[in-house]
This record gives structure tokens, C-alpha cells and sequence, in this order.
């Protein structure tokens, strides 16, 4: 198994082009800021970008937490990759997330001055310093439930392994841990998001009642209602459901694991 380095300053988009990388030199599993990656999917370990302080995002992205490098080292064997890219802003610090992995030597140390042209780096730090956006290399829904409740986007890019084109997903989050200051989201403000959604439906007359109970790794909504007589029942309910579930996730970048809808009375 080679092992493989690409090391930048924070922001110079180290995660945006490791997918790349990673073709060129022939490495199925990516490590990144805690992550443990391979074909796009999130295999072992937590992301650093889920930590509250950036001292604890360091820590994690290093693996100085015991359980959690033996977690991805026990993966690592597992999966049997043939080959390892390692990001991190330095040298030191990717050689103390190898010697963390039992992943030493490294082959080869890559630089992203020498992968990307002074204008993309330029831009990648002018979207995390103005923005606060981070790059994970996989799609957005392998993480979705991990980051529910950040800001989620996504980019896809083309890229090359060997000869054959490959499609390749990038999700974008902004961490509670951003200079830009804390966000949160009220449970009214999603209640009012399912009844705009709900009185936009001409089959219902009336929401009776919202209740979000906001968890862990997402949010369960329940919502009674009152359905004009005459129409298809099911389709009305299985409508709102569908709205309900599209706009909060969008709106508000919250997983929703249930989205409850009952009708309660018929509207003569």
C-alpha cells in the first residue's frame, strides 16, 4: 500500500482537487480532516468539521483521540486500500496523522501549488475567509445526516482516471466552529415553513397542528390537518408530505427523518 501526501495552507482547496489526485496516483482511500474515504463514500472516522472550537477540529483531524484512530486504522485493514492520500496544511501534520494510522512512510509529499494555478487558490481562500465554506470530498448525501442542520451544498466536477471521464460529487458545509458566528433554527420557524407549505395545497382547508421535535441527527415532524371534502384524501396528504419534507430540508439544511401527516376532520 503506497501512501501518498497532499499538504496546503488551510483554505487552498486541498479538498476540492484531492479526488483528482487520488485518480492520478491510483489511491482508492482518501483521509480528510478526520475522515477516513474510499469511492466517494465515508467509511470510518468523524469529521473534524463537526467539532465546536477549532482546537478540537485540529485534534480530531490528527486523530490524537484514541478510539477514533483505531476505528479508521481497523478500517483501513479491512478495506485492504492500494493506496492512502493524506491532506493536511503541512508536513508535520501529515506525518503525525501517519505515525497516528501506523501509516508511515509517506512515498510521496505533493503540494497544491503544484496541482492548482495561483488564481483557483486565490479563490478557494477568498470563499473560506468571506464565506466560510468548507469542501468534503464525497456527495452530499453520504453526510447529510452526519451534518444535519449546517448549511449544505454541493458541486460536481469532471475528472479523469486514466482515459475514461468520471463524474465526481463535492459537498460544501459552513462548521459551527466559523469565525462567523453561530446559527440556529426554532422550531417555529420550521412549524411555519410545513404550514406555508400545507395552505398552499388547494385540497387542504386548514393545518389543526405542527409539533417538530428537533434530535440528534435530524428532525421528526408531525402535523394534523383539515381536508376539503370532495378531494383525494391521499394524494392531498402524500402532497404536503412531499413539500414538507423538500422545502425544510433545502430551507434549512436539517435531515427530516419523519414528516408525520394526518388528516383529522373533512371540511364541508
Amino acid at each position: 500500500m503506497k501512501v501518498y501526501a497532499l499538504v496546503g495552507p488551510s483554505g487552498t482547496g486541498k479538498s476540492f482537487n484531492a479526488v483528482n489526485v487520488a485518480g492520478k496516483k491510483n489511491v482508492d482511500c482518501i483521509i480528510d480532516d478526520g475522515l477516513l474515504i474510499q469511492n466517494n463514500k465515508v467509511i470510518a472516522g468523524s469529521s473534524a468539521k463537526k467539532e465546536h472550537t477549532k482546537l478540537a477540529a485540529i485534534k480530531r483531524a490528527v486523530f490524537m483521540e484514541p478510539q477514533h484512530a483505531e476505528q479508521v486504522k481497523e478500517a483501513i485493514k479491512s478495506c485492504n486500500p492500494s493506496g492512502v492520500l493524506i491532506l493536511g496544511t503541512s508536513k508535520d501534520m501529515v506525518d503525525r496523522i501517519a505515525a497516528n494510522l501506523d501509516l508511515l512512510p509517506i512515498e510521496e509529499y505533493i503540494s497544491i501549488n503544484d496541482i492548482s494555478s495561483p488564481e483557483d487558490i486565490e479563490e478557494a481562500k477568498r470563499t473560506r475567509e468571506e464565506e466560510g465554506k468548507h469542501v468534503i470530498p464525497v456527495p452530499t448525501f453520504e453526510v447529510k445526516k452526519d451534518f444535519s442542520g449546517y448549511f449544505l451544498d454541493s458541486v460536481k466536477s469532471l475528472i479523469f482516471r486514466g482515459r475514461r471521464p468520471h463524474v465526481t460529487e463535492k459537498t460544501i458545509v459552513r462548521p459551527t466552529y466559523s469565525y462567523r458566528g453561530r446559527y440556529t433554527i426554532s422550531e417555529k420557524a420550521i412549524a411555519d415553513i410545513v404550514i406555508y407549505n400545507c395552505m398552499n395545497i388547494p385540497a387542504i382547508k386548514n393545518v389543526l397542528g405542527v409539533t417538530v421535535n428537533m434530535g440528534q441527527d435530524g428532525v421528526t415532524i408531525d402535523v394534523d390537518l383539515a381536508v376539503e371534502y370532495g378531494f383525494d384524501m391521499r394524494a392531498a396528504l402524500q402532497q404536503a408530505q412531499g413539500r414538507i419534507i423538500k422545502d425544510v430540508e433545502y430551507l434549512t439544511g436539517l435531515n427530516v427523518d419523519e414528516a408525520n401527516v394526518s388528516a383529522r376532520s373533512i371540511a364541508m
